[in-house]
């Protein structure tokens, strides 16, 4: 047998490590020395031999290693040895969660083997002494996570790197000179890691795009997508591929189809809307009934399953709403164009037409392919108009189908649906994309109008497949789904409700605790409290998903609820249109794993364009609060933490931190269980919904943050316990409350 190649040069302190690691791992089940150990890693000099024997030692002492006799070991439990996703976070504060029971374990920067965010990692976790919290050591990168980081770029003569706000990265990513796309200083770039040696301190890295100049409003939108991997751009074969579509109707189609091209249609829409994917029809009945159509845009018989725009569409799963633009799912040929119901066009659909009263008692209701053509394009400023005032356009119709949508809608919160009805705040741009004005989205009778019938759409198409006919049993299916809300939350929930003077529910039927929240809601209308107490009850309940497990929709009331009517803008209505049609003409189920992989790639996706939203906004509210430096603004606390108090502006809901570090008149505890900061010696309470006035103290657009400072930090009334009994710091926080003591220094009381 031929003697090894020596291969003890080649091994860093590091490599070592990582390679003594991986042997303890595959040979979990017996001991060993380091003679053996050093054998296996080809560390075969006497020096190498010392080294392996140091480090076992080591492992040993610090309880990674159990030393069964002088100089033999063997691995902890099995237990001791894990896999999990690495959590990276530029204060250092690393950790894995494992993969066995979803344990957060500390992971020291010295041991993390340079790891980013969310890369799959084998570790070994240090055995677990009394008193001391855990600790994990990265032995191996099973699964490296293909992520991008987004900055500016600063280029020198020598060298060029990006710099990140990422809170998953605390480095400089250094860029080679050769790879820099033409990218200069205070270009916005997306950069791909392509290295990190373990003796450096800067990860190395390629440009993939350049975005524009830093601070510009396209270049920064983006950004915004590009930082939560949303596309910003369509590739040009997908747009040569929509733009071939032909947008012709031919007879044959027509007479494959129910012709309802003669009925009054309209659609309504905001005002700056391009893609109008659902339409309402109207005609009375002989019988002194209504015949009310929901007509939905046809996109799936444009988009053939697996072609090029199907396969981009179903990566993309949705539309995104940036605060100044729309991301569409389909290119805008589509979209906006072929797929999308403009008036006096004839328009491919498939609808949902029911037989019903004006009391809106549904008789019967079919599911049928289209064709339609809108008569008018109503605004919901327009039919808003019409409501109020009883003329117009094709007024007898919308007065007709508001009454009936104002029944359904009584009708649904009877039955248990949770009405949210929270102001959103909305921005003016100008054609630079500055916000220069802020103004509140309401929600009106017109909304309400179209809200009403959609759902009522959505539960049919749903129940049509769920309920199928006799005892056959239930396709497989897509289904928008809305769990319970959790226990712990609806308890904080109901404690803090009732510290304003109002009751909600801790349990009983989903309809009883819905209604007490309604009650609430209702109550705190017009209120200081009622931004954050709607938030709060928000926050309480678990996020909708799309499934093929049925639970029925928590939140609406509905035993079986789907999303139908808006295929142009989410991929899961085109997934629903399509087994609709593969159902209807009597086809077998699905494979109920595929489409399971679907519906949650969708509920992925759909997390990340809310996300990207809220980044936009967020962006937007800094930027418009720059033009307001040093300005005075009352608000409420939104959000008690121990770094600070999240504030939300009453003028236009804009939300920025209190530092606890300004909070210089004392030095204040977290009372967790109470939703407070507390003074330690003047025993003041900042709690979540005090009334407060706040100055503009510092806004960064880089990090999309924003700071205030209170204007007055004295005369706060001292601290209460959860039932309201007036309480000393000390006392507050024994009562079961989490005490956290802030890492800043206790300042002085400024005069």
């Amino acid at each position: 047998m031929a003697p090894k190649k020596s291969n003890s040069k080649k091994l860093t302190a590091s490599d070592m490590r990582q390679a003594v690691m991986k042997y303890i791992s595959e040979h979990s089940s017996g001991t060993f020395n380091y003679k053996q150990v050093a054998y296996a890693i080809n560390a075969d000099t006497p020096a190498a031999h010392r080294s392996v024997a140091m480090l076992l030692a080591g492992m040993a002492f610090d309880g990674d290693l159990i030393e069964t006799s002088p100089g033999k070991y063997k691995a902890p439990a099995r237990s001791n040895v894990t896999t999990g996703v690495f959590v990276r976070r530029s204060n250092g504060k690393n950790s894995v969660i494992t993969d066995e029971d979803g344990e957060s374990i500390f992971v020291a920067e010295r041991n993390s083997m340079h790891a980013l965010n969310g890369d799959k990692v084998r570790v070994i976790v240090a055995a677990r002494r009394r008193g001391v919290e855990p600790e994990a050591e990265v032995m191996e990168i099973i699964e490296p996570k293909e992520q991008t980081f987004i900055g500016t770029l600063k280029v020198e003569k020598q060298y060029a790197f990006l710099q990140t706000d990422s809170k998953f990265l605390a480095t400089d990513i250094l860029i080679p000179k050769n790879r820099l796309k033409g990218g200069v200083t205070g270009d916005k770039a997306i950069v791909r890691i392509t290295s990190w040696p373990d003796d450096a301190k800067n990860p190395i890295g390629d440009i993939i795009d350049i975005l524009g100049k830093t601070g510009e409003n396209t270049t920064e939108m983006h950004a915004i997508l590009a930082e939560f991997g949303l596309p910003y751009r369509y590739p040009k074969g997908v747009e040569d591929a929509a733009a071939k579509i032909d947008a012709g109707i031919t007879d044959d189609v027509v007479a494959s189809r129910v012709d309802m091209r003669d009925v009054t249609t309209f659609t309504i829409d905001p005002t700056d809307a391009k893609d109008f994917d659902d339409a309402l029809s109207f005609r009375e009945l002989p019988n002194g009934h209504y015949e009310v159509g929901v007509h939905i845009a046809d996109v799936t018989y444009y988009v053939q399953p697996d072609t090029i725009l199907d396969k981009e569409a179903r990566s993309r799963a949705t539309s995104v709403y940036l605060v100044d633009r729309v991301v569409p799912m389909l290119p805008e040929h589509l979209s906006n164009g072929i797929c999308s119901l403009r008036p006096d066009e004839d328009k491919l659909t498939f609808s949902c037409i029911f037989e019903m009263d004006a009391a809106a008692k549904v008789y019967s209701s079919r599911i049928a392919r289209t064709v339609t053509r809108s008569n008018r394009r109503f605004t919901y400023d327009e039919a808003q108009n019409i409501i109020e005032t009883g003329k117009g356009d094709y007024a007898k119709e919308v007065l007709t189908l508001d009454a009936m949508a104002k029944i359904l809608r009584r009708e649904r919160f009877e039955n248990g649906s949770v009405e949210f009805d929270r102001a959103e705040v909305r921005f003016e741009i100008d054609e630079t994309g500055h916000p220069i004005r802020t103004y509140f989205k309401e929600s009106k009778d017109a909304n309400k109008l179209i809200e009403e019938f959609m759902l009522l759409a959505n539960k049919t198409v749903a129940a049509f497949i769920g309920k199928p006919q006799g005892h056959k049993k239930a396709k497989a299916f897509v289904y928008r789904v809305h769990d319970m809300p959790d226990p712990g939350k609806l308890t904080d929930l109901s404690k803090i409700a009732r510290a304003f003077g109002y009751k909600v529910k801790e349990s009983g039927s989903a309809r009883e605790v819905n209604r007490s929240i309604n009650r609430m809601l209702a109550e705190v209308k017009g209120k200081g409290e009622e931004n954050f107490l709607s938030t709060l009850a928000i926050r309480s309940m678990a996020k909708a998903i799309y499934t093929t497990q049925n639970i029925g929709h928590y939140g609406l009331g509905f035993d079986f609820y789907t999303h139908f009517t808006s295929p142009i803008r989410r991929y899961p209505d085109m997934m629903v249109h399509r087994l609709l049609d593969r159902y209807m003409a009597d086809g077998r189920s699905v494979n109920v794993a595929k489409l399971e992989d679907q519906c949650k790639h969708s509920s992925e996706m759909e997390q990340l364009a809310s996300n990207a939203e809220r980044a936009s906004i967020k962006y937007k509210q800094v930027e418009y609060m720059a033009d307001h430096l040093g300005e005075t603004f009352d608000g409420v606390i939104s959000g008690v933490t121990e770094w600070g108090l999240y504030v939300e502006l009453n003028e236009n809901l804009c939300e920025g931190l209190v530092p606890v570090r300004d909070l210089a008149d004392d030095y204040y505890d977290f009372d967790e269980k109470n939703y407070c900061l507390i003074g330690r010696r003047n025993n003041v309470r900042y709690r979540l919904g005090d009334d407060v006035k706040v100055r503009v103290a510092r806004t960064s657009l880089e990090r999309k943050q924003l700071d205030f400072v209170l204007v007055d930090d004295r005369g706060r009334r001292p601290g209460e316990d959860e039932m309201g009994k007036t309480v000393s710091a000390r006392q507050a926080l024994s009562k079961g409350g989490k005490q956290k003591r802030s890492k800043e220094k206790t300042r002085s009381h400024r005069k």
